[in-house]
């Protein structure tokens, strides 16, 4: 069984407001399917036709807080995960607070009393889904809020960090000081890449905290971005999962390993020279609902078996069967309890 608080995440939370769209839709406000991007003046209308559909749904989102959900989902211990960012004194924010912790997250909402909160299109054609970011109230994390001794408590409370690479957009002071407080306390600190613009247009702060990470995440979209980025000259992934692992570690007890999914083919560890490879649940197109946070589950399945201690093919495991399970219904959810057994 997990301890209280072991897992902590730290991100931007997002209400996602999800609805199916038609081509149409994308073309209309220029935007991409299976693509991830922030929120524009011309996106700014999107958000209330989404929300004018009658098959809208709101649920708890943000892709670290997606994360941590799932862990928490697959762990089943109360409040076993917490969960740190900032939203709105607004209704979505309630709304977004009353789900997370219904879930057993122990949320510490930074709340800004002067903007919104933050939310995210999650347009789904034909199962896959492209997101659009409106950050706001988000964007408005502090490191100030993280220093609060409350606030503290839960950091050293923690034995495992998680953030996507999305929060380097908000508050990479705040990511630097926990990865440096596990790094000193022998803790296990967690990046995903995220997305390919986070690798294009914050390298310089992703590459200010990878010293720090022991377990780093992406797909193969944002391997060969970050490939190309850093001048590597190969798009094969498992040669730049190999050359993720052995970029230089800070001080800490731990060796990086280095996670890629790739869609339906085989996920990618590497770590010590090495590369395994691990088969996906294959799903029938029939049964794909949303593709979205297929990747935040994948990375929620695998923490939760990560923080009992299992092996790295235990929590591939379960990062494929947390996935499988979302990508069949709509948004980042998930039945009541997990059925899934480490071997």
């Amino acid at each position: 069984m997990a301890s209280e608080g072991v897992l902590l995440g730290m991100g931007n939370p997002l209400l996602d407001i999800s609805a199916v769209v038609d081509h149409e839709f994308l073309d209309k406000y220029g935007v991409t399917l299976n693509n991830a991007i922030l929120a524009e003046d011309k996106h700014v209308p999107m958000y209330k036709e989404l929300a004018a559909k009658p098959d809208v749904e709101y649920i708890a989102g943000g892709a670290t807080q997606n994360t941590i959900r799932v862990a928490q989902w697959m762990l089943q211990t109360p409040k076993a995960t917490s969960y740190i960012g900032c939203i709105g004194d607004d209704e979505f924010g309630k709304q977004m607070e009353k789900l997370a912790s219904e879930g057993g997250v122990d949320v510490q909402y930074d709340i800004d009393q002067t903007t919104a909160t933050g939310t995210c299109a999650v347009l789904v054609v034909d199962g896959e889904r492209s997101l659009v970011a409106n950050l706001s109230a988000a964007n408005n994390y502090k490191i100030e809020h993280l220093k609060k001794p409350e606030n503290w408590a839960v950091v050293e409370k923690a034995k495992f960090f998680y953030s996507s690479g999305f929060f380097l957009t908000v508050s990479p002071d705040s990511m630097l000081l926990v990865a440096k407080h596990a790094a000193e306390t022998g803790k296990y600190y967690m990046v995903n890449l995220a997305a390919p613009f986070i690798c294009q247009f914050f390298k310089d702060k992703l590459l200010e905290v990878v010293p720090y990470v022991d377990f780093l995440f992406g797909n193969e979209t944002e391997a060969k971005t970050i490939s190309s980025v850093l001048g590597w000259e190969t798009e094969d992934t498992e040669v730049i999962a190999l050359k993720l692992a052995a970029l230089p570690k800070a001080c800490g007890t731990h060796k990086r390993v280095v996670v890629i999914t790739q869609g339906t083919d085989p996920s990618i560890v590497a770590e010590d020279g090495e590369v395994t490879k691990f088969p996906v649940i294959l799903l029938p197109k029939e049964k794909l609902v949303d593709t979205n946070a297929a990747g935040d589950s994948f990375v929620g399945g695998f923490l939760s078996q990560l923080v009992l201690g299992k092996s790295i093919h235990d929590c591939v495991r379960a990062g494929n069967y947390a996935a499988n399970v979302v990508i069949q219904r709509p948004g980042c959810t998930f039945p009541l309890k997990p059925n899934f057994h480490a071997d």
